[in-house]
């Protein structure tokens, strides 16, 4: 039993603020959660917080933006009634996990194939000449008529009078960068008329704004004096913060079901799903004393050859070069440059063959990753997949692939509500639940113990 403590809970996760409460022998504090008619938030706390130990509990699931919402306006209302520590209990961390590429609305990037064509796959098609989004445009070259002297070749830059045009593709549909690009304009010409070569970086790729700074400057102000939080999917995201940040684990709640649930554990393997989940996966098998697979992902480059002079039927460019040849007349040499086609191809590192397999993964959200992981191991061999995922969005149409994925059996915890997936899935999905966890890091902080004993050993 703790004293002056009080623990509120949003709209998004009220069942798991109800269970934390029940492993503190607290009452749920009193809030009235509500919206206008105009969807404006709306809250009110209906008990004294003067002077008390405070924390909310809001999971970032759900409507995300109207729950991060309710999340401040209540951090600072209690603020204001002069609580004496304000605590964020986040279990799910909203906006910590955003991608380097565009996205859709429910997540999925734009990337990814359509609805009506994915297949669980783990290779994607390489990108074919006469796709819409890989044709280029056609382009001439002028061969120079001047001479050019073996002396001038050393302080002539760029060579003289000629007219070269670099293909570039009509659409980009591979992994945009960062760097913003140089937009094409029509002064490329010099003072006698003759054309300069136009730049290969050229037009504005698009990027994604970050927002983790922003959050983070919106829970402070909002009077947040500590966060709590479970598997940040980057951990460097606590230094956003300049209050303390407690990233909880559920490698602890992991590990007890492997060794507890899954026959002859050693026998299984633990293959991480993606290179990003590796650090997490090897640890889950160095404590269990397990094997280890990755699931690997690299992008690589086909070289074709081909002649400036020729355009295949699908009016295929062929990209050319000069270059100095002082045995020629026109003192240069048109040669053809090897044109670089990138494709993605995925590797499994390790032997599953007749072997159970564990994913582990800190987040699904779309699915695809995990499902085409599935898929992969089954071709490799694998007689049973099982996925252990802590955070199970499960947004868009994430449940229908999961059903008719390889996945066997699919082990999730409560850090976000599983009610509805449970009905979904039936006994295919099993929910671990982290209520404890969070209820002793509560308890631990208020009576000002280390919580460092909940990273390798949970409370389960």
């Amino acid at each position: 039993m703790v004293h002056d403590i009080v623990v509120f809970s949003g709209s998004s996760h009220p069942g798991l603020a109800e269970r934390i409460c029940h492993n503190l022998s607290l009452d749920k504090g009193k809030v009235k959660l509500g919206k206008f008619s105009n969807g404006e938030t709306s809250i009110s706390v209906n008990e004294s917080v003067r002077e008390k130990d405070v924390y909310v509990v809001q999971s970032g699931c759900g409507h995300v933006n109207d729950n991060f919402m309710e999340l401040l306006i209540i951090l600072s209302a209690c603020k204001t009634a002069s609580a004496k520590r304000v605590t964020a209990v986040i279990p799910l961390f909203p906006y910590s996990r955003q991608p380097d590429i565009p996205y859709t609305k429910k997540g999925a990037p734009l990337v990814s194939k359509p609805k009506s064509e994915y297949t669980f796959e783990s290779v994607p098609n390489t990108p074919r000449a006469n796709s819409r989004n890989s044709n280029f445009e056609s382009s001439s070259f002028e061969t120079p008529q001047k001479e050019i002297q073996p002396s001038e070749l050393i302080h002539q830059q760029p060579p003289p009078s000629f007219n070269l045009e670099q293909p570039t593709p009509k659409n980009h549909h591979h992994h945009p960068s960062r760097i913003p690009k140089i937009p094409e304009t029509n002064q490329n010409s010099t003072s006698d008329g003759n054309t300069k070569p136009i730049s290969i970086n050229s037009g504005y790729k698009q990027w994604v704004a970050q927002a983790g700074t922003l959050v983070a400057d919106l829970l402070t102000c909002a009077g947040a004096d500590h966060i709590i939080t479970m598997d940040l999917h980057d951990a460097q995201f606590q230094g956003f913060f300049d209050i303390p940040v407690d990233n909880l684990y559920s490698k602890p709640i992991l590990q007890h079901y492997i060794s507890s649930k899954i026959p002859n554990y050693q026998d299984a393997i633990i293959v991480s799903p993606d290179a990003g989940g590796a650090k997490r996966a090897t640890a889950i098998a160095d404590t269990l004393g397990m094997s280890f697979a990755l699931i690997h992902k690299e992008r690589r480059s086909h070289q074709s050859s081909r002649h400036p002079s020729n355009v295949n039927s699908n009016n295929e460019l062929k990209s050319v070069a000069l270059q100095p040849n002082l045995s020629s007349d026109s003192g240069f040499q048109i040669t053809t440059v090897e044109k670089k086609l990138k494709y993605a191809t995925t590797m499994l590192v390790g032997d599953v063959k007749g072997k159970e397999c564990i994913l582990i993964d800190d987040l699904v959200d779309t699915s695809y990753t995990i499902t085409r992981a599935a898929k992969l191991l089954k071709d490799q061999g694998a007689k049973k997949v099982y996925a252990l995922i802590t955070h199970a969005i499960f947004s868009g149409d994430a449940l229908k692939r999961v059903k008719a994925s390889a996945i066997d059996k699919l082990i999730v915890t409560n850090s976000v509500p599983q009610e509805d997936h449970q009905k979904e899935l039936g006994d295919a999905l099993e929910v671990l639940d982290v209520s404890r966890i969070f209820g002793e890091a509560i308890r631990r902080i208020h009576n000002g113990e280390s919580v460092s004993m909940l990273f390798d050993h949970g409370w389960p």
